[in-house]
């Protein structure tokens, strides 16, 4: 496989988590957004948008969406935004995916790389896309980016309007353990992965 990039987005106001920076909120004594991090050591660039560090990893760019708190959208292109000209995939992931792995983002991007489709991304037992868990072709992000900016602008717009249109290959997580799409937007999630890292 070919290198990859990867944005990983650490926005949202953690409303229902008491307005807490999810990416910042820790399980099993590792904040979310290194558990991430960890995910991609072999990526290039890595891209956190969002809530950061006040000193991010080693050869970890950070930016914020225009304007902050603007959503998803607008922070995945301005995550794209640093990418080189000439980036190939590029994994877009949540920064609040605590059981999110190497070999997780691995099996996306053989997924990618063994087909033309856009996009890989999870699914789960309900076949439920998991829209930031997933590795997608950046020159496939940049034509629906560039649409909707010319349209009704990128604050506010849904992932799903994002990736209206692509060709997507869904992928199961059939392995045992908790599935690497998890996410943490409540305290009874908080509860649950901590029970799971335990």
């Amino acid at each position: 496989m070919r290198g990859f990039a990867a944005i990983v987005l650490a926005g949202g106001a953690g409303r229902r988590l008491g307005g807490a920076a999810k990416p910042t909120l820790t399980v099993a004594g590792r904040s979310m957004l290194d558990r991430v991090l960890r995910a991609v050591p072999d990526a290039a660039p890595v891209v956190v948008v969002g809530a950061t560090p006040a000193e991010p990893p080693t050869g970890v760019i950070t930016t914020v969406e225009d304007p902050p708190g603007s959503g998803p959208v607008a922070a995945t292109a301005a995550g794209i935004a640093l990418l080189p000209r000439d980036a190939g995939d590029v994994a877009l992931l949540a920064a609040d995916l605590p059981f999110l792995t190497r070999a997780a983002v691995t099996r996306l991007r053989q997924r990618l790389a063994a087909s033309t489709v856009d996009g890989a991304l999870y699914v789960d037992g309900d076949g439920r896309r998991q829209l930031l868990c997933g590795v997608w072709r950046a020159p496939s992000l940049l034509a629906p980016i560039d649409r909707l900016a010319a349209g009704r602008g990128l604050a506010g717009a849904s992932m799903r309007a994002l990736f209206a249109g692509l060709d997507v290959a869904e992928v199961a997580w059939t392995e045992p353990g908790p599935p690497p799409w998890f996410d943490c937007d409540t305290d009874e999630d908080l509860r649950q992965a901590e029970e799971w890292a335990r």
